[in-house]
């Protein structure tokens, strides 16, 4: 009986089992995420396969094309001349639907219960992952087909992110959560990885299966999701988290201060899931009230933009300048993912330490714009100097992009003028990544209208949305150096007496 134990040991028992619990849930909510980015990924490996010179390779005997034809093993309707702007289109029919879908997500988020909701949109996005991969068995060649699936996924697909977030932020509270949360991000770059690495496989041969793999893997994790995700901690009777932390010198601080600072300056506030005391989801417009909402959702806008540019353009980039084969590209390619994972997690250590995520950002952004520009110029004078700097810009390129959609959606969704509300934790997390996604669908969709200019106007194109992503935070950067110095002031004055 709990009775006759210690206090201590039934304190290290009780700790153990929550601890488990978080565990657990980090790990199931990082594979699920891990399934959606792998099913995004296979597009941007196949482009190199859908259309490229073909004047290499040798036709069979029955093959009806003139010996000068150099589009022949091209798959149509991707072998025309405009290949780039029909490869845009479909990246868009993905993105704009997932950017459109993503705001109204948040709102079926709060209301059903995420288990299902997840689940349905796992089975779904396998689906339509698979169907894009069949047209290939089918010998599909119509460009409505795949435009079709593509926004039917990008639908399906909008059913994650504020979920697994929402699920995560109910089990973990403020403290550690950047660095929690930045290693748990991780799992966008995993995706892309093994998205990457499971589509170099097929794309030479048959690349249908590229993306059949993928979905099926999805589904099947999917339907894993459906009988082990555990929505709250109350469910198992674990502790709930506390989203704020009274801080001690709270009391002393003066009230324009209060205003100031966006974290643990009122009394610790739980949710408690109690029947009949459910707290009433928050509405759109109550969300973009909380501050700092609107400055980082326009932030990640170009953020954005500049991440999933280089997510469906890279391989193609890497094919055209330095004239690697389709698998090649995609494999390379995939060490702009690794740098992801370095700088999801520095950006959330370091948030932790210094308490600010805005200059955080800010910082990484200002570091990405040169080290684009580097990349372009010198990044392929040698496979060496390639590799670095294609983790290196990664890491600056996707770190601010992992903070703001994990630790910085999170530390809002539980902001301290909801005083305890957590319901409007995946309305803000859809807000924030919805409006992230319209840079998401801009970024491609520019890209194909700009590389026929020149891959060097695709940089700069990018790094302009760097430098506008970071501008968009000076307002919250500079309440953070307040914050910071008042600290710092406070300090001292404690040391003098």
């Amino acid at each position: 009986m709990r009775s006759s134990l210690a206090p201590g040991v039934w304190f290290l028992r009780a700790f153990s089992r929550d601890s488990w619990f978080r565990g657990f849930i980090l790990l199931i909510t990082f594979f699920i995420y891990t399934c959606y980015h792998m099913s995004r990924k296979p597009i941007s490996v196949v482009k190199s396969r859908l259309h490229h010179n073909c004047s290499g390779i040798i036709q069979p005997t029955n093959n009806t094309h003139s010996i000068n034809d150099t589009t022949w093993c091209n798959w149509a309707p991707f072998d025309q001349s405009n290949y780039k702007e029909l490869l845009g289109a479909v990246d868009n029919a993905f993105l704009v639907a997932y950017a459109i879908g993503m705001f109204i997500s948040g709102i079926f988020g709060e209301r059903l219960p995420l288990r299902y909701y997840l689940s349905a949109g796992m089975l779904l996005s396998g689906l339509f992952t698979a169907l894009f991969g069949l047209g290939y068995f089918w010998n599909i060649h119509v460009l409505w087909y795949f435009v079709l699936v593509q926004i039917c996924n990008g639908l399906a697909q909008t059913t994650g992110w504020p979920s697994v977030v929402a699920c995560v932020g109910n089990w973990f509270g403020k403290g550690k959560r950047g660095l929690i949360m930045g290693i748990w991000n991780s799992h966008t770059s995993v995706g892309n990885i093994l998205g990457s690495l499971i589509a170099g496989i097929w794309v030479d041969e048959q690349w249908g299966l590229s993306f059949i793999v993928p979905g099926i893997i999805t589904a099947i994790m999917g339907l894993i999701t459906f009988f082990f995700l555990i929505e709250y901690p109350e469910d198992v009777d674990c502790t709930p988290p506390q989203h704020h932390v009274e801080s001690e010198d709270s009391q002393d601080l003066p009230e324009d201060s209060h205003s100031n600072r966006d974290s643990s300056l009122e009394s610790a506030v739980t949710y408690s899931k109690e029947p009949g005391a459910q707290p009433a989801a928050i509405s759109f417009f109550g969300a973009l009230r909380i501050p700092g909402v609107i400055e980082f959702s326009l932030c990640l806008l170009f953020a954005k933009l500049v991440s999933y540019t280089f997510l469906y353009w890279l391989p193609l980039y890497i094919f055209n300048v330095v004239h690697f084969t389709a698998k090649e590209a995609g494999d390379l390619s995939t060490l702009f993912d690794v740098g992801g994972i370095i700088g999801g997690i520095l950006a959330g250590l370091i948030s932790d330490y210094t308490n600010g995520r805005a200059t955080t950002c800010c910082v990484m952004l200002i570091l990405a714009a040169p080290m684009m520009f580097l990349y372009n110029s010198i990044g392929q004078r040698g496979i060496s100097i390639s590799i670095v700097m294609l983790i290196i810009s990664g890491a600056l390129v996707n770190g601010p992009y992992a903070l703001i959609t994990t630790a910085v959606s999170a530390d809002l969704g539980t902001h301290k003028s909801l005083k305890g509300n957590a319901k409007a934790l995946s309305t803000v997390t859809a807000i924030i990544d919805g409006t992230g996604s319209i840079g998401a669908a801009l970024g491609p969709l520019l890209a194909g209208l700009i590389s026929p200019t020149g891959w060097n106007n695709v940089f700069y194109m990018l790094i302009s949305a760097d430098i506008l992503a970071c501008l968009l935070l000076c307002r919250l950067v500079y309440k953070e150096v307040l914050a910071w110095k008042s600290s710092l002031h406070r300090d001292r004055g404690y040391r003098e007496i």
